[in-house]
């Protein structure tokens, strides 16, 4: 979708004069394990809008390694519903709903509605309990059709049973889960579905293996990466992660050397005024060096171990120790 917004703005009336059209298409649902981008998928219906493709058409679902369709958002159903949330209450695994516009407010776009079969549980990732509404937390699922184990040729297969079938401390102590390594919430939604019901929505908030645990509060780093990203027109993109208990930021710049120089104070304040963190380093870098995968995800974990192994060739680096 990304590529399709930025390699295609331009080219609409030219794809217009050759005959394409969108009309048909019906449903074109982007599944994927990450939040659903809110800011992109308006981009890219606004964009193929022009060649008949229908708003509506467009939805996001979440599924992940363990269970592939786990919600879905369909064409008889509501447009998908967006709620805010209070960002200080989610570094303390709150759920805490605020208007639109509200300070340090974070707008969430539901992942569709638990297919049929399918149910879902918020869970304490430590206690492993269930939560209520207003917790955020790990995401389980149980359904017939979840995954029953990684393929491995290392003997490792102890190490799937805590994924694929792990039980709930308390409640439903016979009721096998798989756990999707995501956090996330439920909350019954406003809009009604085919049938004249208000439906539970699934928000995915972020991996709980990529949080940064900072200060004792838990942030999620998409959140402090559009910070970065809006920071000056030259971040073509970012990326965050911790080291020895510092923050990170990895910026690659799309513009002139000369302006490397310049990003650094405007990340810093960007992340302090936003996220009240201190960046502990800036590393500013070539367009592509913040490694992608085939999903399009972000490989933060390669990217750390490439700065500490010193393989970045960095343009500039700040150390802010």
């Amino acid at each position: 979708m990304e590529l399709c917004t930025k390699g295609l703005g331009t080219q609409t009336e030219m794809l217009k004069a050759r005959g394409l059209n969108l009309s048909c298409v019906r449903s074109c649902v982007v599944i994927a394990e990450e939040r659903p981008r809110l800011a992109l998928t308006q981009s890219f219906s606004k964009l193929f809008k022009d060649l008949g493709l229908s708003p509506r058409a467009v939805s996001t679902a979440f599924g992940s390694r363990v269970n592939l369709a786990i919600c879905l958002q369909g064409t008889a159903g509501p447009d998908p519903s967006t709620v805010y949330v209070d960002m200080k209450s989610l570094r303390h695994d709150r759920v805490r709903l605020v208007e639109r516009g509200a300070p340090q407010s974070l707008p969430l776009m539901e992942s569709g509605t638990m297919l049929p079969g399918v149910r879902v549980i918020i869970v304490n990732p430590e206690t492993r309990g269930p939560l209520g509404d207003s917790h955020l937390g790990e995401i389980w699922v149980s359904s017939t059709h979840s995954a029953s184990g990684y393929y491995t040729i290392y003997g490792e297969e102890s190490l799937q049973a805590d994924h694929f079938n792990t039980k709930l401390t308390f409640g439903e102590p016979h009721t096998l889960w798989a756990r999707t390594g995501y956090l996330g919430f439920i909350k019954r939604t406003e809009l009604l579905d085919a049938s004249g019901d208000r439906h539970d929505a699934l928000f995915v908030v972020g991996s709980l293996d990529e949080t940064l645990e900072l200060r004792g509060l838990r942030y999620h780093p998409i959140d402090i990466e559009t910070s970065v990203s809006r920071a000056h027109r030259c971040i073509a993109e970012s990326a965050v992660f911790t080291w020895t208990n510092l923050l990170v930021v990895v910026a690659e710049l799309s513009g002139s050397e000369q302006e490397a120089l310049d990003l650094v104070p405007l990340v810093t304040n960007v992340v302090l005024e936003e996220h009240h963190l201190i960046v502990g380093v800036v590393v500013i870098v070539d367009p592509g060096v913040i490694p992608i995968n085939s999903r399009g995800e972000k490989q933060r974990m390669h990217l750390r171990d490439s700065f500490l192994a010193d393989q970045l060739d960095p343009i500039y680096v700040a150390y802010n120790m």
